[in-house]
């Protein structure tokens, strides 16, 4: 089993020789599995990493029950009252007029008014942005903020970043250098790349193919390799995502979103083949028996609780989105993603690469040439 403090894109293990806690913000209404998966979750985070307390909310009918078969939570999770969870079919706009009595709300507005350093949910994506956006307002110099996610890879780190993964399924030709300024700060936080490299995903690697804005976007964030401190490798393609030729990937909501479910997918496929096949047969078993060792390290490194958590980026605030069918395990590594960045100080030097960024992009002209 995987611990909080194992999730591979959240930086340097917190120095616990500091001084301070650090107050993670729960919604624990959202998630398919239910409240008592989340509370499981909390009580992993709060066994791996003595730093981490709880704010958790939801029904206190439901919850309190639950934390206390729960002694390890004693003190250090307290429970947060709300009337109403918002549902997968809730539409962002009614959450946002009408559901400021719902545990996600709560679980923001935590967030914002100090009381904690960072925020989980395992909720509607939607409602969760339009929730956070509404409270927490963008960081200057981004429209759209964007969801980044981990995908394993044959990188030196093991592991690219994409972004943004269903955030917002448009993006302008400005937003995907924002996207870029932002999944560049986030990597090298959480990797020690001084340099990463990034790519603009498109349907072919050829300067010519993609449409419009695609084209415009290669030209900004070439134009900002300096200022934003990664190299531009240019046009990726999907068989690039896990590659070793890329750190970052730069795409729209809509179809990081579609590539992320692929993915996922076809992950499943491949795993159930293999079980299949592996239970074929005698000789097989037997088979499967002997590589016990290797499918277990390779189950490890691909099992997608190990790096359970969307990080909403370009937001005053840390915002975790946690798969909304995650377990105890899945849920933990959330909780533990956001300690580690809530700790790790990223937004305040994306912050001030975002606004060089900005500034550099409108006192040059289309061609590139200062106003």
């Amino acid at each position: 089993m995987t611990s909080a403090q194992e999730h591979p894109h959240a930086g340097n293990p917190v120095d616990r020789s500091a001084e301070g806690r650090i107050v993670i913000s729960v919604d624990a209404m959202g998630g398919d599995r239910g409240p008592a998966a989340v509370v499981a979750g909390c009580e992993q985070s709060l066994r791996t990493d003595p730093r981490i307390e709880i704010l958790l909310h939801g029904d206190t009918a439901v919850l309190e029950p639950l934390t206390a078969r729960q002694p390890a939570l004693a003190g250090r999770l307290r429970v947060v009252h709300a009337e109403r969870a918002v549902t997968m079919e809730d539409k962002p706009s009614h959450v946002m007029r009408h559901g400021k009595d719902t545990s996600m709300w709560s679980t923001i507005s935590a967030l914002k008014e100090g009381d904690a350093q960072a925020a989980v949910s395992c909720g509607n994506t939607g409602a969760l942005m339009a929730v956070s956006m509404l409270q927490l307002r963008r960081m200057e110099g981004v429209n759209r903020p964007a969801i980044a996610c981990l995908w394993p890879s044959r990188g030196r780190h093991g592991f690219n970043t994409m972004l943004d993964v269903g955030a917002d399924v448009k993006a302008e030709a400005e937003d995907l250098l924002a996207y870029a300024i932002m999944g560049v700060t986030y990597f090298r936080n959480g990797f020690g790349e001084p340099r990463p490299r990034v790519g603009l995903l498109n349907v072919g690697t050829e300067e010519h193919k993609g449409r419009a804005e695609i084209k415009s976007a290669h030209e900004l964030i070439a134009r900002q390799q300096d200022t934003g401190r990664y190299e531009f490798v240019g046009f990726v393609e999907g068989s690039d995502i896990p590659s070793d030729r890329v750190d970052v990937i730069v795409t729209d909501g809509f179809t990081g979103n579609i590539a992320l479910k692929t993915g996922e997918g076809t992950a499943k496929l491949i795993g159930d083949f293999l079980n299949a096949s592996f239970r074929s047969g005698p000789l097989s078993m037997i088979g499967a028996l002997l590589a016990r060792g290797a499918l277990k390290r390779l189950s490890s490194r691909i099992d997608p609780r190990r790096v359970n958590g969307g990080v909403f980026l370009g937001l005053n605030g840390t915002v975790v989105k946690s798969h909304g069918s995650a377990d105890a395990t899945g849920i933990a590594a959330a909780i533990g993603l956001a300690a580690k960045l809530a700790h790790s100080g990223y937004r305040g030097r994306m912050a001030e690469r975002l606004v060089i960024a900005a500034k550099a992009a409108q006192d040059a002209d289309p061609n590139g040439e200062s106003a």
